[in-house]
């Protein structure tokens, strides 16, 4: 099953795609689309849909995995944020890929163990678990595949095989 994980933002919005074979995790792509703060919003969301849909096109994932909008210190970053995202759920929906989204706190527990777990902590177990040479960069890519990991532990449950 492939996996895509996407962590929504305007600036950089980190994209992680793993393919699960039982257990195993295999990352297959990753990276971020990124787009300049001087360019106009529409043109930015514009640019992300672009390189969003290419991906889809380009590598068919199963499901896409997005982390739901959680905003506890600057509330002014929510509504790029939120734009971003929509963008993300559009691509997704014009695609007919199905979308599986998780609290913050679910993609640390799946990841981690522990759902109150430092940025660091989840960067270490996504290279870990990912069996990557060196930690991905930007945080925003280790996120994207934290997303996607935790996607694949939800498409196993019962829950979701009943859906």
């Amino acid at each position: 099953m492939l996996v895509l994980g996407i962590d929504p933002g305007t600036a950089i919005c980190g994209f992680g795609l793993i393919e699960s074979e039982g257990s195993h995790l295999k990352p297959r792509v990753y990276g971020a689309l990124t787009t300049s703060p001087k360019a106009h919003m529409e043109d930015r969301l514009m640019k992300l849909y672009d390189g969003l849909d290419d991906l889809i096109k380009t590598y068919h994932p199963d499901v896409m995995g997005v982390e739901q909008l959680f905003f506890n210190r600057n509330v002014t970053t929510a509504i790029p944020v939120g734009q971003a995202r929509g963008v993300v759920l559009l691509a997704a929906a014009k695609n007919k890929l199905k979308v599986v989204e998780h609290t913050p706190l679910q993609v640390k527990q799946a990841v981690t163990g522990y759902g109150k777990a430092t940025k660091e902590q989840v960067i270490y177990m996504v290279t870990k678990l990912l069996h990557l040479g060196t930690p991905p960069k930007p945080d925003d890519v280790a996120d994207a595949l934290a997303i996607a990991i935790c996607t694949t532990h939800c498409m196993g449950s019962v829950a979701w095989r009943n859906r």
